[in-house]
């Protein structure tokens, strides 16, 4: 099945985007929050810092997330503190870069990520579960497509694009587990998913390429690739995806944890230059 790239191309300048993630530093309302040793203002700044690098270094996007965060609230239990910090950290990552920017709000805070999208200047959110369910560390969570779908609408934020995950990671899928992964990519798209995400079971383990294969022919709307990208299997994966997030590579050996690492970043962007010479963004 052919797929429809033109939500990447309105979103990105080249084809195949490689998004760099910025993990915010443990937010105000957050359990870790430390406002006297680190407060909104160094939070900022390291957010700013690590924008420039990626930007320096190639990537076409970045994606901001409150990944610190945990053990996650979920839904309409995330507070109002959360929305506001991803929204001012979204506007001033925005406005220190020339690459387009989205949000992702833990744990499936489809209306909170909006929310800071509208007023931070984001292309696009990302979703973990859009439709069907699974547990996750937050517990049951379950598809929140049709309340988002329609909350986008009331706002007037048409031009924000939802990218969604599909059996995500960090989850047991067993509520559903009669139904395959391609089934649910399609159940993702026939409810008004824009782009997909597939994802190995862990943050840094990447899907094989026979998951990633099948996946994207399942459906006919852009599908990325959401974890375990490393410069040494990027040349076998991104042949059957239209693009990825990359997070843990990009940081010092490799771990989400750390700061993000210029030579990784460089190296990792390097290949995929080198991929696309060779016909891999048609």
């Amino acid at each position: 099945m052919r797929r429809d790239r033109e939500v990447l191309s309105s979103i990105f300048k080249k084809g195949k985007p490689i998004i760099g993630m910025i993990h915010l530093r443990p937010l105000p309302g957050s359990p870790r929050y430390d406002p006297e040793k680190l407060g909104m203002k160094e939070i900022l700044r390291i957010a700013i810092e690590e924008a420039r690098i990626m930007e320096g270094c190639g990537v076409d996007g970045l994606q901001i997330e409150n990944i610190w965060d945990f053990p996650y609230l979920k839904g309409e239990r995330i507070g109002h503190e959360t929305s506001a910090a991803l929204a001012v950290a979204t506007q001033s990552v925005r406005e220190a870069v020339n690459i387009p920017v989205g949000v992702n709000c833990h744990l499936n805070g489809g209306k909170a990520a909006l929310a800071a999208a509208v007023a931070g200047g984001a292309k696009w959110i990302r979703i973990f579960e859009w439709v069907n369910a699974y547990v996750s560390h937050a517990g049951l969570t379950e598809g929140i497509g049709a309340e988002l779908s329609r909350y986008r609408k009331l706002i007037g934020a048409e031009e924000i694009k939802f990218m969604c995950d599909v059996n995500v990671k960090h989850g047991s899928h067993f509520i559903i587990s009669d139904r395959s992964v391609e089934e649910q990519a399609h159940d993702a798209e026939s409810e008004g998913a824009e782009i997909l995400i597939v994802t190995g079971f862990e943050t840094g383990q990447a899907p094989n390429a026979e998951k990633v294969k099948s996946f994207s022919e399942a459906v006919s709307i852009p599908v990325m690739i959401g974890s375990g990208l490393t410069k040494e299997n990027v040349g076998e994966l991104l042949r059957f995806a239209d693009g990825a997030i990359v997070g843990s590579y990009f940081k010092r050996d490799n771990n989400w944890k750390n700061p993000v690492d210029p030579n990784n970043v460089r190296s990792f962007m390097k290949t995929v230059e080198s991929l696309r010479e060779a016909g891999y963004d048609d």
